[in-house]
């Protein structure tokens, strides 16, 4: 695939996973078109040698492999991990809120999320429900609604003259957004009143009784190809749902030689402890299933690689000082080896040595990142995959502006030099392991 058509699919992909709902029903979608085959994790499974599966878990995290012809006690496991989910307004459980005759809702904010972007924005809802059919089941549906129905508004300057100076946002009294006017307080169960929406525009059975939901706020405005030459990708979501799908991409054109495999996590940005995030048994019990005995996986885990994949940042040229200033990487100057001397990154010299070689040999840029010493650093699911099973583990990705805004900015060539490496790295035929001295 080349630079453009895979620019407008990642954007079009992005567009249409407002959740990690969606990003997992989308790459289900992706990956059955490209001949992979689906396992419930309910059934047992029938492994042949060359097949293409994908198994799901809470409908956000998904574990998709090639099992190759070749053992893997020769040549490994690739794996590649991305996390579906991505900082974001979270809609409470008992929302309503009824202020000056208008109906605003409750919120969370779910992870790190940068909130001053969030004001001004014509925002949707989407997520999953979960509700009784009325004829005696339960049943659960994705819901996207598409148009803006939720604004948050600013507080005028005049009412803040110190709002450029030292704004704080106040995470329960501030951010609530607005919906509609409702003078009278007719709505007072918000989720009655959206059945009722929703089933009237067949999205809903009539009888529907919502129970239940996970349902989060995002901007409509889609992704876009941005400047002068268009060489930058905005939008939201891009950490990590880019990873996500450059992921996906590459393991569409990976052989069926050596085992492939890609882990796609929910719950990253909120500390990834939970059944399906990367400090869950997800992998574990995917792993444990396709070689039974520990010996054996122990031993399979020794030549294998993990390459995590989740956005770096880039040096901000109005803020360069917040960056080593030998360690700041560029957009569209490649992808990025983060390193972090405590192991907030999971890469060591053996790690990012293998990665670096693949990359020379595709002909793919290679930068570095290292956080100042005087600031915290984030992390991944890479310290966290590593320590659950045992792999040799490497921390990349593309670098970013504006992570954990409600719109973020990378590198086209970034993007898709990301793609050919993770390519390369899945078709790579020897063993990429070099042997403990």
């Amino acid at each position: 695939m080349n630079k453009q058509p895979y620019n407008q699919q990642l954007l079009d992909f992005i567009y249409q996973s407002p959740t990690p709902f969606h990003a997992v029903k989308n790459m289900r979608e992706i990956l059955e078109a490209g001949g992979f085959t689906r396992l419930p994790e309910e059934t047992d499974w029938d492994i042949q040698p060359g097949g293409r599966y994908y198994t799901v878990r809470n409908g956000s995290s998904l574990i998709a492999f090639i099992a190759g012809h070749q053992s893997a006690l020769e040549s490994g496991i690739r794996l590649v991990g991305a996390h579906t989910d991505s900082p974001c307004l979270k809609v409470k459980p008992k929302p309503e809120l009824n202020r000056q005759g208008y109906f605003q809702l409750g919120v969370e904010v779910y992870g790190g999320a940068l909130l001053n972007p969030w004001f001004d924005r014509d925002l949707s809802i989407a997520g999953r429900l979960v509700f009784d059919s009325g004829e005696g089941s339960l049943d659960q549906t994705l819901i996207d609604l598409k148009r803006p129905v939720a604004v948050i508004p600013s507080l005028a300057i005049h009412l803040d003259r110190d709002a450029n100076n030292e704004r704080k946002v106040n995470p329960q009294t501030d951010i609530p957004p607005l919906l509609f006017r409702d003078p009278d307080k007719s709505v007072t169960d918000f989720f009655k009143f959206l059945a009722k929406e929703l089933s009237s525009s067949g999205d809903l059975p009539e009888k529907a009784r919502i129970l239940d939901h996970e349902l989060y706020l995002y901007d409509c405005q889609k992704p876009a190809l941005t400047g002068m030459q268009s060489e930058f990708i905005s939008g939201a979501r891009l950490d990590n749902l880019l990873s996500c799908f450059t992921g996906v991409q590459a393991l569409l054109e990976a052989g069926d030689q050596v085992s492939c495999m890609l882990v796609c996590n929910d719950h990253e940005e909120v500390g990834s402890t939970s059944a399906c995030g990367a400090n869950g048994p997800m992998l574990q019990s995917v792993l444990q299933r396709l070689y039974p005995d520990p010996g054996l996986l122990t031993r399979v885990m020794r030549q294998s690689l993990l390459v995590s994949a989740d956005n770096a940042h880039g040096i901000h040229p109005n803020f360069a000082d917040r960056h080593d200033s030998n360690h700041g990487p560029r957009l569209n100057e490649g992808p990025v080896i983060k390193i972090n001397a405590n192991q907030r990154y999971a890469t060591n010299s053996i790690s990012a040595a293998m990665f670096r070689h693949l990359c020379e040999k595709e002909g793919v840029a290679v930068q570095t990142f290292v956080n100042r010493t005087d600031l915290s650093c984030g992390s991944t699911i890479g310290p966290i995959t590593a320590a659950m099973i045992g792999v040799q583990t490497l921390d990349v990705g593309v670098p970013t502006f504006a992570m954990h805004s409600i719109r973020e900015m990378a590198g086209a060539d970034d993007a898709f030099n990301l793609y050919r490496a993770l390519r390369a790295f899945y078709n790579h035929q020897p063993t990429l392991m070099i042997q403990e001295a």
